[in-house]
């Protein structure tokens, strides 16, 4: 027999970014707690509201299922003496296991106790078990209310458990579990009798709760799309803002409101921005992309007085718009150049100047790299009055009034300014990618700037000993590195890491050598980490991963590469024929040191074939390294398997005759030479 399991954790208004992450670790508690019980389901659900946490356990069973375990005790030889009776070992383990010593089972040398337990009924775990599950949840915030020493993200105020029509009894912060829950704040009136799972869903929907958020999202984009289309436009349904809006409501009702045109004159960021991160709207835009003088919003409740809802949107983003107008107009007035000296007011880091000096850094290291990437000598200017330029818009009003504008409006200012356009997408694309999913930078400039902002930023902030550890990274750092890290392989980079962060210790005037030494060594390593991360999202094999990281990472695209050429021939014949040579080669000469090989101490037809076949393939390699054609050069190490097979078929390496033994060994260190800077073979598992 089964039965369903229904909890509900009702709680003050919890933070919309909090409930996705709260409601996949309930249900991953739950699957791990069942399995810990040995309690079978057929399925478990999580739903939610900005004032609940509920849990769905469909077909429980009303048992555990039983258990036998056998449990290894001490040595025959201990548990029995000469006479084969049990000793104070043997009687103790037994008694210890709950077993009777003539029932200890003899195997391997050792006695076991096979100890059978019987599984026991559930509704008597479950008063345990669901507090054990509450208490799991973790938020990135938490709260603490009374003299309580729980810690939630918000109070506790009701607690729902029912197992089939039972309620399974137990009390968390005061507060004791029943079969009643509540409706909407405002439009549900008293308590709500829920006498199981099955009914729970349509009682709450007859009291003006949505429960289940994904009937929730697809109801307020099915209402934006709809009045859209009223209003002749496109809604513009940014995915991240829908996720936060459907923990922001139970009972959504979507509305259109309008603005002024006037406010169409500004540049169509500082309206977005304002609807979308300060107001929770959705703007609508025309059919040939245009944005229109109207925005969606979705209120927690129906359509009753829904025109003074309305109206009072209507009003607040009117007075947001009123302000970005007016910061528009008077950051128009002085010049994004002039605005450069301001930054002198404004601190960087602790010890590491303001944001003046940064910029100075910014276009010594912005130029640093374009040079090392062989960029036109006419561009040169431009790459340096964009780094120049690049964080000269925080200091107007308008991105002090909304940050995140920070990039947008320097490259607006730019442009009205007459300002080149490459110099103008620079300060805008320097800051990408902003967030996990953002587009990269497209032009060469904004690459340029964005990798020397990052890498500053990077180093500047582990120089003060600020490393990122555990989940903690307040200055997003990590972020920042995937970021180098991606745009260096998306636009194909040849760059080298350890020469970017010499320089920018440079610029820091870090100039001890035991310091920066070790700077060096833990930005290089924090790089490395990024790249494990990327190439393991991309489904490389760890083995190969380590492999590539082991040869060298100090050009990230270079090692993105190999790692991707060896990945697409992972499992094939003749990337394990060539693994096993190399790497039994490689056994061979791990602590010899090279040598050079001397072809009159040949003794075997085998060792001239594979040094002949060494230097074609030295030849060939040489050639596609420059090409960085990875697969290529996996091929021609494919071809060597076997000559390598035969060298080892028909030569004993390791003979009397030193001078012949180290012959041989210096041909095969040379061999294993050749592989050296693709990857560490002995790494990849076969």
């Amino acid at each position: 027999m089964s039965k369903d399991l229904l909890l509900e954790i009702g709680t003050e208004e919890i933070p919309a970014k909090f409930m996705p992450g709260a409601l996949a670790q309930l249900e991953k508690i739950a699957q791990e707690k069942l399995s810990e019980q040995r309690i079978s389901y057929r399925e478990i659900q999580t739903v939610g509201t900005p004032r609940r946490l509920s849990l769905i356990v469909r077909d429980m069973a009303e048992q555990q299922a039983d258990r036998k375990s056998e449990n290894k005790g001490p040595s025959v030889k201990i548990a029995f003496d000469a006479a084969g009776q049990p000793t104070k070992a043997a009687q103790g383990f037994a008694r210890g296991q709950g077993v009777a010593v003539a029932n200890l089972v003899e195997k391997d040398g050792y006695v076991y106790a096979v100890v059978q337990e019987v599984g026991q009924a559930v509704a008597g775990l479950l008063p345990s078990l669901l507090p054990e599950m509450i208490h799991s949840i973790s938020f990135p915030k938490n709260m603490r209310w009374g003299d309580l020493d729980l810690r939630f993200a918000r109070p506790i105020r009701w607690l729902l458990a029912l197992y089939g029509s039972e309620v399974i009894p137990f009390t968390i912060a005061g507060v004791s579990s029943g079969n009643k829950t509540r409706g909407h704040r405002f439009l549900s009136k008293g308590d709500i009798v829920v006498n199981s799972a099955d009914d729970y869903f349509a009682k709450l929907a007859a009291n003006h709760v949505m429960v289940d958020q994904t009937i929730r999202r697809q109801v307020i984009r099915e209402q934006i799309v709809k009045i859209a289309t009223q209003q002749g436009g496109i809604a513009n349904i940014d995915e991240d803002l829908l996720e936060e809006v459907i923990y922001l409501v139970e009972y959504p009702t979507a509305l259109c409101g309008s603005f002024e045109e006037k406010y169409l004159a500004l540049p169509p960021e500082a309206v977005i921005t304002p609807m979308r991160e300060h107001q929770r709207y959705f703007p609508v835009f025309s059919q040939d992309g245009k944005l229109l003088p109207a925005f969606i919003t979705v209120r927690n409740g129906g359509a009753d007085y829904i025109d003074i809802v309305r109206h009072g949107n209507e009003r607040v983003l009117k007075a947001r718009l009123a302000d970005a107008k007016f910061f528009f107009e008077e950051d128009k007035k002085v010049p994004l150049r002039d605005r450069v000296e301001r930054l002198k007011t404004i601190v960087f880091q602790e010890g590491l100047g303001t944001l003046y000096d940064k910029t100075l850094r910014l276009e010594q290291l912005s130029v640093f790299i374009a040079q090392n990437m062989g960029v036109a000598a006419d561009l040169l200017p431009l790459i340096k009055q964009g780094a120049h330029l690049a964080k000269a818009d925080l200091v107007t009003g308008m991105v002090y009034e909304f940050t995140e504008l920070q990039g947008v409006m320097g490259r607006e200012y730019a442009r009205l300014n007459g300002e080149n356009a490459i110099v103008a997408d620079a300060i805008f694309e320097h800051y990408l990618p902003r967030f996990a999913g953002d587009a990269l930078p497209e032009q060469i400039a904004g690459r340029i700037i964005s990798i020397a902002d990052k890498l500053d930023n990077i180093v500047a902030t582990f120089s003060r000993g600020l490393i990122p550890s555990g989940s903690q990274d307040p200055f997003a750092l990590r972020r920042q590195a995937l970021g180098i890290a991606n745009i260096m392989i998306r636009a194909q980079l040849q760059l080298s890491l350890p020469a970017l962060v010499q320089k920018t210790m440079d610029l820091l005037q870090t100039h001890d050598p035991e310091r920066r030494e070790r700077l060096l060594q833990e930005v290089t390593e924090f790089f490395r980490l990024r790249l494990r991360n990327i190439l393991a999202d991309e489904g490389v094999r760890y083995d190969v991963i380590d492999a590539v990281i082991t040869a060298g990472t100090d050009n990230i695209y270079d090692a993105w590469c190999r790692a991707k050429a060896i990945a697409a021939i992972t499992g094939t014949d003749a990337l394990s024929k060539a693994v096993q040579a190399f790497s039994r080669a490689g056994n061979l000469v791990k602590n010899f040191a090279a040598a050079a090989i001397n072809t009159d101490l040949f003794m075997d037809e085998a060792e001239k074939k594979l040094y002949l076949a060494y230097e074609e393939a030295r030849t060939k390699i040489d050639a596609l390294r420059v090409r960085q054609d990875y697969e290529e050069i996996l091929t021609v190490m494919a071809e060597m398997a076997a000559t390598i097979d035969a060298f080892f078929g028909a030569v004993m390496v390791m003979v009397e005759d030193l001078n012949i033994r180290n012959n041989r060994l210096a041909l095969l260190k040379a061999i294993t030479g050749l592989t050296a800077s693709l990857a560490d073979v002995s790494k990849i598992i076969i």
